[in-house]
């Protein structure tokens, strides 16, 4: 009799770790990866909305880091977005040429309704990427939630995509 009741209680233990692994497992999946950043072909979601280019998307301790490459996985360039600032990273063959401005010229490469990244073929050859930073939190966690900001601030899930405005 001990023998079958203490095998009931290990089977019911294996399915609730079994089960909480699961869920753990499923948790991790819906956020963006946190490595990656540089490679030509990342583990991550291509996020663009240009079919000109792949735009990855990575977040580590709530600093969003956008890394743009061609059509041939060749890194661009890359940024970091946390409480309005913009950050050029030295990553891609044209990271002397990532800029920041309030204006947009060229293709639209990457958007989430806080931050735009458009991409502009200069004459010697190389990409110019120009970021606009636009009403984004100032601050931000990977479940979505606002942990301060202003009444039009952006709402962010934990792909780092916009999910709404506070106010509209």
């Amino acid at each position: 009799m001990f023998c079958k009741s203490h095998a009931l209680v290990s089977r019911k233990a294996i399915i609730g770790a079994l089960l909480t692994a699961t869920l753990s497992i499923s948790a991790l999946a819906s956020q963006p990866p946190s490595t990656g950043l540089g490679q030509a072909w990342p583990n991550a979601a291509d996020v663009s909305v240009s079919p000109h280019f792949h735009v990855y998307l990575f977040v580590r301790e709530g600093v969003r880091y956008i890394q743009v490459n061609d059509l041939n996985g060749t890194v661009l360039g890359a940024v970091a977005v946390a409480d309005h600032v913009v950050l050029t990273l030295p990553v891609g063959v044209d990271a002397a040429y990532v800029t920041t401005s309030s204006s947009s010229s060229g293709e639209t490469v990457y958007r989430d309704g806080a931050t735009q990244i458009t991409a502009l073929a200069a004459d010697n050859g190389t990409v110019v990427l120009n970021v606009i930073d636009g009403d984004a939190c100032t601050k931000f966690d990977c479940t979505g939630q606002v942990t301060s900001g202003p009444d039009t601030c952006t709402k962010f899930d934990c792909t780092g995509q916009v999910v709404s405005k506070t106010g509209q």
